[in-house]
């Protein structure tokens, strides 16, 4: 999906990492949301509260998923899911456009 239809857009910015990472959040008519945003280089730690799926839209990084050793690299058109209640390490290599979607379980 290239685009989202019939969707409220908040104007404010969500700002982490000192303006390193932004996103805004789209909501849709059923009350489920999404963020898109972007990444600039740099190593970053999140924490989720539910379940969520980072699809990568542009961008390299590598990743680290809860209860994983090995970090895993993610290209532009790939994504990955991270558990509810968890953190993961994400490291930018460029510039990184992606789209979090949350996943109610």
């Amino acid at each position: 999906m290239t685009e989202f239809n019939n969707v409220t857009v908040t104007k404010a910015a969500n700002v982490y990492f000192d303006g390193k990472v932004t996103s805004r959040k789209i909501t849709f008519a059923d009350g489920s949301f999404k963020t898109l945003g972007i990444m600039a280089a740099g190593d970053y730690k999140f924490g989720t509260e539910e379940k969520e799926l980072m699809e990568i839209i542009a961008g390299d990084c590598e990743i680290l998923l809860p209860g994983e050793t090995q970090w895993r690299t993610i290209k532009g058109g790939e994504s990955f899911e991270v558990p509810a209640n968890s953190s993961f390490e994400i490291k930018a290599i460029t510039l990184v456009d992606y789209c979090c979607s949350y996943i109610a379980e």
